[in-house]
């Protein structure tokens, strides 16, 4: 393909939006134009009534599609704590009851395992990454990143619950981490990692 092909990344997240751009240009070596919902003011924020990562991903991608008449590209993901039976899970962007604040979200998990001991403070994150395309074909791919969660935040880098999870096997937390080095272990890593063949081979077809 001489000229990318647009496709649209069904976020406002600023920090998502670089995360996946990143990601994918290294993969699609300039194929494709990942742009976020500020180019589309007007699209409706989608209503994740979804039971899973899975159903979440495809509510915000068939939607965006949709609207856009774009091939659209949609994640949900969240954290999941061993001791928490599974919480936040897909509720993690609004566990504190503001959808994406961080620092409450933060801060209302440290609380709930305030008295949870090193060993037992298991967590993972999940990715599900949607494509659709406006011919109706989708494909989905689900990852997921183990750790275990800190006692305190540490570090400033990457967003959500990144300074309180320690992925396993590392002595830092993911905030500590560049973007580089988190993209290769990362669920949202490795799932655009997972599709990414996927959203070219897809993409290729349209063009």
């Amino acid at each position: 393909m001489s000229t990318p092909i647009t496709l649209v990344l069904a976020t406002r997240n600023q920090g998502k939006v670089r995360e996946f751009r990143r990601i994918l240009d290294a993969i699609s070596q300039g194929t494709i134009n990942l742009v976020g919902l500020e180019e589309f003011p007007l699209t409706t924020e989608v209503e994740e009534t979804g039971s899973t990562f899975k159903e979440n991903a495809l509510l915000k991608a068939r939607s965006v599609c949709s609207e856009t008449g774009l091939p659209a590209i949609a994640d949900d993901s969240g954290l999941c704590v061993d001791a928490l039976n599974g919480a936040p899970g897909i509720f993690s962007a609004r566990y504190a009851g503001v959808h994406g604040d961080d620092q409450a979200n933060n801060l209302k998990l440290l609380k709930e395992i305030e008295n949870i001991p090193e060993e037992k403070r298991g967590a993972h994150f999940t990715c599900a990454a949607a494509l659709v395309l406006p011919d109706g074909r989708e494909h989905v791919c689900v990852e997921i990143f183990e750790g275990s969660i800190l006692f305190a935040p540490i570090g400033n880098q990457g967003f959500g619950y990144d300074p309180l999870f320690r992925p396993q096997g590392l002595a830092i937390s993911s905030a500590q981490m560049s973007a580089e080095e988190k993209d290769l272990i990362s669920h949202r890593g490795k799932s655009l990692r997972s599709i990414a063949p996927y959203v070219i081979s897809l993409l290729s077809s349209l063009g």
